[in-house]
């Protein structure tokens, strides 16, 4: 069978010829878990988060994420990033696959880069060096915004208050040197009821921020039922993550999510995370202390033995 030129690109199981028949596995939903029409999700400006305490901090105990505005990153670089993505993913399979990781558990492939190893990464292929600059520049900006959220949450939501031994400081906590991009690609699939882009799941991480295309697919759980996450162009999606669940002692939970893959349009998305670092002690009332590198061992363990990640429920205090 010969491919259609825009499938030369994907991994190979991706292909149309090569849909597997158990590959994922979406269940049909009932009808109190469908999507929700629309998604309400919270607004929070960028310049104006000093002054929004309240409206901040209703967003992450109610919702566990929000939607950024004002974030201060410029549009055209923004815009930059994703035409920028779809070039580099656009190769061919084989001239990229050194570069690129895909998944035999989820519909899609990506690039994840390490910021503070950026400057020590460099490709021969001309595409993928460009590339590396640009990601170079996005990833200060999104340090930018994270030190800022974080600091944020920190003071606004009072997590220094907290029984948090002697690691008081939120500098403490959010570690630059951790901060990963990981730049995604969701193609398209002829069967997008047998596979999910990523399945349910929550991030490890303090915080992520998300910045999506205008395809769509993106969905969080909400009030037991599943909630679209509208694409809105030049905004940033914003997550709580588990070690900010564990350090506030479940006042924000690390919210569900999920990527719905797409029959006629891929999906390009770009996510930033950062992470305490690997010897800081999580304290809290509600989980016995770990470290951040105890806790990813622990994932780890748990997606090789049972196939998923179990996550704090594995620190709880009994």
């Amino acid at each position: 069978m010969s491919l259609q030129p825009d499938y030369e690109s994907y991994p190979p199981a991706f292909r149309p010829s090569s849909v597997h028949p158990n590959h994922g596995g979406v269940e049909k939903e009932s009808a109190e878990m469908e999507a929700a029409e629309g998604d309400g999700v919270p607004v929070i400006d960028f310049e104006c988060m000093k002054k929004d305490e309240e409206k901040v901090k209703e967003a992450c105990r109610e919702w566990g994420f929000f939607r950024l505005v004002n974030h201060g990153i410029p549009e055209s670089l923004m815009s930059q990033m994703l035409e920028r993505a779809r070039e580099l993913f656009s190769m061919a399979y084989k001239a990229k696959q050194a570069a690129l990781a895909s998944s035999n558990l989820h519909w899609m492939e990506g690039l994840n880069v390490p910021l503070n190893k950026m400057s020590q990464l460099h490709y021969e292929d001309p595409t993928l060096e460009s590339f590396r600059s640009l990601l170079e520049e996005y990833g200060k900006h999104q340090a930018r915004v994270g030190k800022a959220i974080h600091e944020a949450l920190w003071r606004k939501l009072e997590l220094g208050t907290l029984k948090l031994s002697k690691y008081e400081e939120s500098a403490k906590y959010l570690s630059e040197d951790t901060g990963m991009l990981r730049v995604y690609r969701y193609p398209r699939c002829l069967d997008a009821n047998r596979t999910w882009g990523i399945d349910v799941h929550t991030d490890s991480s303090l915080l992520s921020i998300l910045h999506q295309d205008l395809v769509g697919g993106l969905q969080v759980y909400k009030d037991h039922q599943w909630i679209q996450v509208n694409p809105v162009p030049n905004t940033l999606i914003v997550n709580i993550g588990d070690m900010i669940q564990a350090i506030s002692d479940d006042t924000y939970v690390s919210v569900k999510h999920r990527v719905k893959v797409n029959e006629e349009k891929e999906r390009i998305s770009v996510g930033y995370f950062v992470f305490p670092g690997d010897d800081v002690v999580i304290e809290s009332s509600k989980y016995k202390p770990f470290t951040y590198a105890q806790f990813r061992a622990q994932v780890q363990h748990e997606l090789k033995s049972v196939g998923f990640k179990i996550g704090l429920h594995s620190f709880k205090r009994p």
